[in-house]
């Protein structure tokens, strides 16, 4: 059965805000405590050259459970778990070869921007939440006010509250019913991903993923950062002024505005169509490699092809669509959606690059020299990978 996840605003009071605060500070001293004793046990298993008393989650969970102290019965006891389960998972993620960018499990501080902890016995009413009581606690616990109602029916499974600023956020995890498996449809059930910076083309149409109030707040990140930046070089030994902590809530709370946009184009985008078509097509881009040249670092960070990709896949998962990867070498920039013509750099006129082709220099347009045929460039990309995803069979062409 999936599990889909629902990201609402709440509002807790302030006896509650208080329990949250405790909470996300135990959640960071187990984390902390458990990598502690990983690594502890990892040495002891080098040094005793046993492989039997190598750090596991059990063993990890055991180890802080027996040396509890007195303060920490008047804490949840599930937070204890499910941070040892994360540990667990960070791990995992970290040796498996199929995600060479999980990085290895550091000790978490204070200082992040982001505080949650997790917890597997929290219930929803309504718009109310409740957490779950450990009996020694000195708190009155109250009902959490939720922004809007559950989107998901079925069985909770984890609820994770997250201190972002002032503001608070459940991410409520709920195991949904599943939904019969469609069949691979025909091409025009298809549609065909172009990832631009700046914008996304697809068949109907272009969304822009760097709108106007998206580079008014980026300029302002800059403002406050050339601030933040000035007081430090000023003065580096005492640079932590109240102007400098008021300057560092507003640049935090720009970053959230921007975050908070990019998260919205997202899911909107990737809801539509996914609902839309039956059968998604994207490429795979070396984002890592083309980061490499410097002048186009910023511009492909605000692009959000990762992110986008990953909505995209989830959230088709969900209603057992098909998405399918294209080649990384697949020529969707070059080749004719016409006749087939693939452009090389030895053909008439050479390769498309970002400043069109030797004769047009034109980004925005392609030529084929074979057919005659002159189509606007993202529109013939996505004409390409929409032939692609057509030419592939279903088992070739689901991603799971």
């Amino acid at each position: 059965m999936p599990v889909k996840t629902h990201k609402i605003r709440c509002y807790p009071n302030t006896e509650m805000i208080a329990v949250i605060t405790e909470l996300t500070d135990y959640n960071r001293f187990c984390w902390n405590q458990g990598l502690t004793t990983w690594n502890d046990m990892y040495e002891a298993s080098l040094v005793m050259d046993d492989k039997k008393i190598r750090p596991s989650e059990r063993s990890v969970r055991n180890e802080l459970v027996q040396n509890k102290a007195d303060w920490q019965y008047q804490r949840s006891a599930r937070v204890l778990q499910t941070a040892i389960h994360r540990l667990h998972q960070a791990w995992q993620n970290f040796f498996n070869p199929n995600m060479p960018d999980a990085r290895k499990p550091k000790f978490h501080s204070k200082r992040d921007p982001k505080q949650s902890f997790t917890t597997d016995r929290a219930t929803v009413n309504g718009k109310f939440l409740t957490l779950d009581r450990p009996h020694g606690t000195k708190h009155h616990f109250t009902d959490i006010k939720l922004a809007e109602i559950l989107r998901f029916s079925g069985t909770i499974k984890t609820v994770t509250i997250t201190k972002r600023g002032n503001k608070f956020y459940a991410s409520i995890a709920v195991s949904v019913v599943d939904t019969p498996q469609p069949a691979f449809y025909e091409s025009w059930d298809i549609a065909g991903i172009d990832l631009n910076v700046g914008r996304i083309n697809w068949n109907d149409g272009e969304v822009n993923t760097f709108t106007p109030r998206m580079a008014v707040l980026h300029q302002r990140v800059k403002v406050y950062q050339k601030r933040l930046a000035r007081k430090r070089r000023d003065n580096p030994r005492h640079f932590r002024s109240k102007n400098y902590q008021r300057t560092q809530a507003k640049l935090n709370r720009t970053y959230q505005k921007i975050n908070a946009l990019q998260d919205d184009l997202i899911h909107k985008f990737s809801q539509q169509i996914t609902q839309a078509y039956a059968v998604l097509c994207l490429e795979d881009l070396n984002v890592r490699g083309m980061k490499m040249a410097k002048n186009k670092v910023k511009n492909l960070q605000r692009s959000l092809f990762r992110r986008l990709r990953t909505a995209i896949e989830y959230k088709a998962a969900w209603q057992h669509q098909h998405v399918v990867i294209a080649d990384r070498f697949f020529p969707s920039t070059q080749r004719c959606s016409n006749c087939g013509f693939i452009k090389t750099a030895d053909s008439y006129g050479g390769k498309m690059t970002l400043q069109g082709d030797s004769i047009y220099h034109d980004h925005d347009t392609y030529r084929c020299y074979e057919c005659d045929m002159v189509m606007n460039r993202d529109e013939n990309a996505v004409q390409n990978l929409i032939a692609y995803a057509a030419g592939l069979p279903p088992e070739r062409a689901t991603v799971h």
